[in-house]
């Protein structure tokens, strides 16, 4: 299985971007996913999540503007970031733990950066 991120780029403050991560590969279900972020000389740091059952959750400094989605049949998940500030600017990360056969595996998908920025 792998994850593809996409979606990335450079914004104005106040703008909107929608960043996709898409699995592929062999049969698999969705538990879980998430987004992550990083920057420079940080931890990486949960944005949000989504759990099999749909509930979500977000951090504190992006709800309200952030939303994260999921599309069981494009197998994609979504996370669309409106109003954003500088402070967003980061390394984006989706991170998936999926159902293979019997197993539970986790998955992360390569980084798309978010520049937020006039």
């Amino acid at each position: 299985v792998q994850l593809q991120a996409s979606g990335g780029g450079l914004v104005q403050p106040g703008g909107s971007l929608r960043l996709s991560c898409a699995a592929s590969g062999s049969s698999f279900r969705f538990a879980s996913a998430g987004w992550y972020r990083q920057t420079p000389g940080k931890q990486r740091e949960l944005v949000a999540s989504i759990g099999s059952g749909g509930g979500t959750n977000y951090a504190d400094s992006v709800k309200g503007r952030f939303t994260i989605s999921r599309d069981n049949v494009k197998n994609t998940v979504f996370l669309q970031m409106n109003s954003l500030k500088p402070e967003d600017t980061a390394v984006y990360y989706c991170n998936c733990f999926l159902w293979v056969n019997t197993a539970l595996r986790d998955y992360w998908g390569q980084g798309t950066l978010v520049t937020v920025s006039s």
